[in-house]
């Protein structure tokens, strides 16, 4: 048997907890967002983000983006505020509503994370936890 590459691995459990934390932001009633919505409000720093930058980190492009940005904007999960570095620009923030949502994924999160200690240990969870962030440091340019 041939054995799954550790990036297909990384992906089935990565495509695993975006599924619980959807659901769960869904049942907790913010069910008009959608998963690419989730995935480029995900990308939204604590500061706000441009819009060039959200959609080249969620590989989609600017008008794409700027789509999804509108639709949130609208249902209350984001904003838009001029860029304090650049008074032409504009940043994507995280509105009130958004917040409300980012606190049930970091719940969620929290669970998983438990879940997956209570399957592979203490031990084995920490040193995966080592292992993925000394990747992290060859693998995301935006970190």
């Amino acid at each position: 048997m041939v054995r799954p590459h550790p990036a297909l691995l990384m992906f089935i459990s990565f495509r695993h907890a975006e599924e619980r934390i959807v659901a769960a932001i869904q049942e907790a009633g913010y069910d008009d967002i959608t998963l690419a919505q989730a995935r480029l409000m995900a990308r939204v720093g604590p500061d706000g983000t441009r819009l060039t930058d959200l959609a080249e980190q969620a590989q989609v492009t600017k008008q794409t983006a700027g789509q999804m940005v509108d639709q949130l904007v609208r249902m209350g999960y984001a904003e838009r505020r001029p860029d304090p570095s650049d008074g032409r620009a504009r940043l994507v923030c995280i509105a009130a509503r958004g917040l409300e949502v980012q606190e049930v994924a970091r719940r969620t999160e929290k669970v998983l994370e438990w879940e997956w200690a209570a399957h592979l240990g203490k031990e084995r969870m920490a040193a995966l936890r080592e292992a993925l962030e000394d990747l992290r440091e060859v693998t995301d340019p935006y970190a």
